[in-house]
């Protein structure tokens, strides 16, 4: 038996559906290897003087290597790729808007025993989100082939529901064989975990997460890119980084005011209001009538 793959010409709506129903998806040669060969150039130095991990969990022959917003401009394309916005968007459509949580290179080496099954949403204090209430969507991009024996990350099928007491073991999982270039999507709740590593290849995965946007990022975001950088991004990226509020008002700045007023300058400022939420409030009765009742207010 082996995991699910879709064609690189798949659709938001096709990838939304396979994490719903199997809580992931594998999208096959979706950047090409002349693209991850300038990201691997621009990465390989911070790559090189990353620490090891310190624990079973992170691994103590894994490298994790964030920041990939301050330290490259191709990552950053990657953080945008159209089909990964798109199948975000629509998977955490449930939330007003939604953000990137982390970015991060992960290099598997040789020797590397399988990390311990999991589900990535226990990142939130191990808090039991509803199983109709989804998190995250989440990727790994193979930055090097994945195989098996590299230590290819492992899935659960079907585990993202209901499951959250039972313990999976790793005969209960499947690798997510794929070519460099290729993305495997997953859900928070989906339990999976990096393979061993019995080769004598090192197995790279650039792990790029979304999240809704009310909840705290893993990845601090305003203090791994400084605002120097900051200000030369586009408003998209800014925004997906959380230059934006969550919601109604979570993330505001000063008095008020629209979290992009830390990167505009002082004639473009502006201050959250009303008309910010009224998008948010149109397929929503709750934050419609928290709308109405804000108006009546300032009668």
């Amino acid at each position: 038996m082996s995991l699910l793959h879709l064609p690189s010409d798949a659709t938001a709506d096709q990838v939304a559906e396979s994490l719903q129903t199997h809580g992931y998806a594998i999208v096959d040669e979706l950047v090409s290897n002349e693209f991850m060969d300038r990201l691997y150039a621009e990465t390989a130095p911070y790559i090189d003087a990353t620490p090891y991990g310190t624990d079973s969990f992170l691994g103590q022959k894994t490298r994790r290597t964030g920041a990939l917003i301050a330290r490259s401009p191709v990552a950053r394309e990657l953080v945008m790729n159209p089909l990964a916005i798109a199948t975000a968007g629509k998977f955490l459509a449930h939330a007003s808007t939604f953000q990137l949580h982390l970015t991060q290179i992960i290099s598997v080496e040789p020797g590397s025993p399988a990390q311990p099954l999991h589900q990535d949403q226990l990142a939130w204090d191990f808090f039991p989100f509803p199983d109709d209430y989804h998190i995250q969507c989440n990727l790994l991009w193979a930055m090097s082939d994945y195989t098996e024996e590299m230590g290819a990350t492992r899935i659960v099928p079907n585990s993202q529901y209901g499951n959250r007491e039972k313990t999976y073991t790793q005969a209960d999982s499947l690798p997510a064989v794929m070519k460099r270039g290729s993305a495997l999507f997953y859900t928070g709740k989906v339990f999976h975990g990096a393979g061993a590593n019995v080769s004598n290849q090192i197995r790279r995965a650039i792990n790029i997460t979304y999240a809704v946007g009310w909840v705290r990022q893993e990845e601090n975001q305003y203090i791994s890119t400084p605002l120097e950088i900051a200000r030369t991004l586009p408003e998209d990226l800014l925004k997906l980084m959380g230059y934006q509020t969550g919601c109604f008002a979570l993330g505001y700045m000063r008095d008020f005011e629209d979290p992009m007023n830390a990167i505009r300058e002082p004639a473009e400022r502006r201050v959250v209001g009303i008309e910010l939420t009224q998008k948010n409030a149109e397929n929503d009765q709750s934050m419609a009538h928290m709308v109405a009742h804000l108006q009546r207010e300032s009668l």
